[in-house]
């Protein structure tokens, strides 16, 4: 991941300001509010400026994933080249299944606010939408993983928990 963001980071560097990069970045799938975060240390955007472009950034797509992604997985599935990927998507939501459904409300929070490689809100949005979780349960979840991964993003990509006790 931080290779991508060195590179997008390094292609739009001169064409827009850092925060519309910072901004970019975090509404990508993948590279979400976590890559915002690296870019926004690569560009040296203060700190609360960067979290909150960042946090935005991620929360903007959340709401046309959950209420589209069904119709977009079904329509993905009626073509052959395109089938392939649609079904993908629905044995990744099959894989997080039961341990979402076991633990509900927390099971989506912790999907979306632990930084490992294939969670975030985008994914999250994709399960909860594809399991039709309710938004009323879903968006507050999201939105709270979104703050749990932005606290821990913050503390690596900026070294906050070294600033607080430093």
């Amino acid at each position: 991941m931080e290779g991508l963001v060195n590179l997008l980071t390094e292609n739009m560097r001169g064409v827009l300001s850092r925060e519309s990069v910072v901004f970019i970045i975090s509404m990508m799938p993948i590279l979400e509010l976590r890559g915002g975060l690296l870019a926004a240390s690569l560009l040296d955007v203060a700190y609360l400026k960067a979290l909150g472009i960042c946090i935005v950034g991620n929360l903007l797509p959340i709401p046309f994933v959950l209420l589209f992604i069904e119709r977009i997985i079904l329509f993905l599935e009626k073509f052959g080249p395109t089938k392939k990927i649609a079904m993908l998507l629905r044995r990744k939501v099959e894989k997080k299944q039961a341990s979402i459904e076991k633990y509900d409300f927390w099971g989506l929070t912790l999907f979306v606010g632990i930084p490992l490689p294939g969670t975030g809100a985008w994914t999250g949005s994709l399960v909860a939408g594809l399991l039709h979780i309710p938004l009323k349960k879903s968006v507050p979840a999201i939105l709270t993983g979104i703050l749990m991964a932005s606290f821990i993003m913050s503390i690596v990509s900026y070294g906050v928990l070294g600033n607080i006790v430093g």
